[in-house]
C-alpha cells in the first residue's frame, strides 16, 4: 500500500487518462488507496483493465474504460458511462501523452552536410509526426478538460491535475515537438487555473524529471542493460545523480489534490526532478 500522506479522497470520483501506463497507472492506484472511486481511462483497454483489477484486488473501486483522448465522441461516451457507474467527476488527472520518433531529430546539433547525409535533421521532421505529438499532449489534455470539467462547475473542491515535463522548462535535444507540447501544457495549466478560478476548480500540474517508463526505456538503456550515452548525460545533469522512483511522484500528486493542504494553490507547475531544473551544469 502506498502512503496517502493524510489525503482523504473518500466519496470523490477521479478520472485518470493514460492510466494503462506505468506512472498514470500508479496514480490511479494511489488515488484509489486514498479512497477515491477511480475511472481508469486508456486507449489500450487491456492495460486499463489490468490497473482496475489491481485496484479492486486491493479493496478499492476502479473501473476501466477504453478512451481516445483525441476523439470527442469517445470521451463523451466514456463520460456518460462514468456518470452512470461512478458519479460526476471531482478530480481529473490528464496523464495521456507521449512522443513519437517521427518528430525527433537523430542528432543533438545540426552540422554542415547533415542535409545531404543519411540522417534525420530538423529539416526532415515529419509534419504528421509533429502534429501527432502536439495533438496527443495538448489536445489530449484540453479535450478531457472540456468533457469532464463540466461536472465540476460550481462544486467546491474539484481539481484538475495536468502532467507537464522537465523539458517544458528547458527543451531537451532531439525532441522539439514533445518539448514544445509540454511547454504548452504548463501554459495551459496557468490559463485554465485563471479561467476556472471563480467556479470552484483548482488547476495545477506536476513536471516530472527523469523516470524510467516503457516509453523511454530503450532510449535510456542498451539491450544488455548498460546505460546509453543519453542516460549518462541525464544523470550528470541531475544533482541527485539518479532516476526518480515512480512512487516519489505520489507526494506531489496527493498534496495538490488535497483541498485542506493546497486549497489556495492554483496555476502552478511543480518540478519533481532531483534538482535537474536548478542545475546550470557548472
Amino acid at each position: 500500500m502506498a502512503l496517502t500522506f493524510g489525503t482523504d479522497l473518500s466519496g470523490r470520483v477521479a478520472v485518470v487518462t493514460g492510466a494503462g501506463g506505468v506512472l498514470c497507472g500508479m496514480f490511479a492506484k494511489t488515488l484509489a488507496q486514498a479512497g477515491a472511486k477511480v475511472a481508469v481511462l486508456d486507449l489500450n483497454e487491456e492495460a486499463a483493465q489490468a490497473v482496475a483489477q489491481e485496484i479492486e484486488n486491493e479493496g478499492g473501486i476502479g473501473k476501466a474504460y477504453k478512451a481516445n483522448v483525441l476523439d470527442r465522441a469517445s470521451l463523451e461516451e466514456v463520460h456518460a458511462k462514468v456518470l452512470a457507474e461512478l458519479g460526476p467527476c471531482d478530480i481529473l488527472v490528464n496523464g495521456a501523452g507521449g512522443n513519437n520518433p517521427r518528430a525527433n531529430t537523430d542528432k543533438e546539433y545540426f552540422e554542415m552536410g547533415d542535409i545531404e547525409a543519411d540522417t534525420k535533421s530538423f529539416f526532415d521532421l515529419d509534419q504528421s509526426g509533429v502534429e501527432f505529438v502536439f495533438n496527443l499532449n495538448f489536445l489530449g489534455t484540453l479535450l478531457p478538460c472540456q468533457i469532464f470539467a463540466k461536472d465540476m462547475i460550481g462544486r467546491e473542491g474539484c481539481n484538475i491535475l495536468n502532467i507537464s515535463s522537465m523539458n517544458a522548462f528547458t527543451p531537451l535535444t532531439k525532441i522539439p515537438a514533445y518539448s514544445g507540447a509540454k511547454a504548452a501544457i504548463s501554459n495551459f495549466t496557468q490559463w485554465l487555473a485563471v479561467h476556472f478560478s471563480k467556479v470552484g476548480i483548482r488547476v495545477n500540474a506536476m513536471a516530472p524529471g527523469f523516470f524510467v517508463t516503457k516509453q523511454n526505456e530503450k532510449l535510456l538503456f542498451n539491450e544488455d542493460g548498460t546505460p546509453t550515452p543519453r542516460t549518462e548525460k541525464i544523470l550528470a545533469a541531475t544533482p541527485m545523480g539518479r532516476f526518480g522512483k515512480a512512487e516519489e511522484l505520489n507526494g506531489t500528486l496527493l498534496f495538490l489534490l488535497n483541498n485542506e493542504a493546497a486549497g489556495f494553490i492554483t496555476g502552478i507547475v511543480v518540478p519533481v526532478d532531483g534538482g535537474f531544473s536548478a542545475y546550470s551544469g557548472v
